[in-house]
């Protein structure tokens, strides 16, 4: 699933732990691996004593890796693309990130063949143009 959230260009360790309790871990407890990009914020020493007292495993990408780099680099240009589309729609960009979350954990992925809201809930979400519908047996 992805999580999006508008941060300063400069974030400390403490804050970007804040934010991975307050967007991930609330929502799906801790997970057993965590794939980064070698950000900074995730190779300080601060997170690596928080994986490793929450035995959770903290795997580094290699330089240019295809599975890491392309995960990373499709959600950016996906991200992109969304925010160019909601631009008349909103006055900041950052006002739009929930909307472009849904949408990018809406959309099926090609690995799992389902999206990433099914696969963590085992169910669709419900939609606006849902509201008012009754299921049928």
């Amino acid at each position: 699933m992805v999580h999006l959230a508008a941060v300063p260009a400069e974030v400390t360790a403490v804050q970007t732990a804040r934010l991975f309790v307050d967007m991930v871990f609330k929502h799906h407890g801790m997970p057993l691996d965590i794939v980064s990009d070698r950000d900074p914020r995730f190779t300080a020493r601060f997170w690596q004593e928080v994986f490793t007292l929450l035995g959770t495993q903290l795997s580094m990408s290699t330089a240019d890796h295809p599975q890491t780099d392309g995960q990373t680099e499709r959600v950016n240009r996906v991200l992109g693309d969304l925010l160019k589309s909601y631009a008349h729609s909103f006055q900041q960009w950052s006002d739009c990130l929930p909307m472009a979350e849904f949408a990018i954990n809406n959309s099926v992925h090609a690995s799992t063949g389902h999206t990433p809201l099914y696969v963590n809930a085992m169910r669709h979400p419900r939609l606006p143009s849902m509201l008012g519908t009754v299921a049928s047996s």
